[in-house]
């Protein structure tokens, strides 16, 4: 029974990462009639629409939040909400793709990282293993086989925008991991949107968004539509029950899947190749999250038999 909880969480995570790469898809779509911050508000602010009956309905005695609680919750919409998407949607508009895609790549590793030093998270071996294959993979994904085009970046303003994306979001899945030692993924995710919407407001006021409400395209507003209900609400409720349940170091693996999914979904729907490079960096991606992932499903068995 232990043992297909754990491959159902394996596949929640799947799904829930393989959803947010056709935000790169709905973001190039929702970014031709809205701005940046624009975007990242109407979309959270569709989920919290969404979450808050929600969580009344299925989380009728759920804990009530402390003033510390109310501090974490506000972290987490600032991080994962707030600057992670700020930043993710100003990418979508200055940055390559390709180099949108290797900046967030890291973030399984930084990820492991922080997890081992402030959770105290075992890190193995064979982890670390994975997150390189996986790494690999997504790399070969994203230059399309053209190791060298990497070599021909130069440091732009963008790419400190790109990396306080990566920091952002490694930061709210570390801070999640505390927060769900008290509250469902629900009660968290729909406490972090509602202060992530808060803060993205007055961002979107600045960019004075009157004209493009009155005016987006109906593709613009399915993409926000899109991004609300199935990338927010489902797949961050998804995300934060594995990491929950496996933590964040094993949870982040998983994120790799992302690059592969966008790949495949460009392909499907805007005519994009898929190159024989996307295909083998797909078999590194999936090869290096079964390896991340298989290590700790053995030993309760071998505990067992010794036992």
């Amino acid at each position: 029974m232990e043992r297909k909880k754990q491959w159902l969480i394996y596949a929640m995570l799947t799904l829930a990462t393989a959803t947010w790469g056709s935000a790169f898809i709905a973001g190039k779509l929702a970014i031709e009639s809205f701005e940046p911050s624009t975007i990242a508000f109407l979309r959270f602010l569709g989920a919290a629409i969404l979450l808050f009956p929600i969580m009344w309905l299925l989380e009728k005695n759920r804990p009530k939040p402390t003033k510390k609680d109310w501090g974490m919750f506000a972290l987490l919409g600032l991080t994962g909400i707030a600057i992670y998407n700020i930043c993710f949607f100003l990418a979508s508009k200055h940055a390559p793709v390709i180099k949108s895609s290797l900046f967030i790549a890291a973030n399984p590793m930084l990820i492991v990282l922080l997890s081992g030093v402030f959770l105290k998270e075992q890190i193995t071996k064979k982890q670390i293993i994975g997150l390189i294959l996986a790494l690999s993979g997504v790399v070969l994904i994203v230059t399309e086989g053209n190791i060298q085009i990497i070599t021909q970046f130069q440091f732009e303003p963008i790419d400190l925008i790109l990396l306080v994306a990566v920091i952002s979001w490694a930061l709210y899945s570390v801070l999640g991991r505390v927060v769900l030692k008290k509250y469902s993924p629900i009660v968290s995710t729909t406490y972090a949107v509602a202060f992530g919407t808060l803060f993205l407001l007055p961002f979107s006021l600045a960019e004075q968004p009157w004209d493009a409400i009155l005016h987006a395209s109906p593709t613009a507003w399915l993409s926000i539509a899109h991004m609300s209900v199935l990338v927010t609400v489902v797949s961050f409720i998804m995300y934060y029950y594995g990491i929950q349940q496996i933590g964040a170091a094993k949870a982040s693996i998983f994120i790799n899947v992302m690059p592969v999914s966008a790949v495949i979904m460009a392909t499907l729907f805007l005519g994009e190749t898929f190159t024989s490079s996307a295909m083998v960096g797909a078999l590194l991606v999936l090869s290096g999250v079964y390896v991340g992932t298989y290590v700790r499903k053995v030993r309760p068995k071998k505990l067992r038999n010794a036992s």
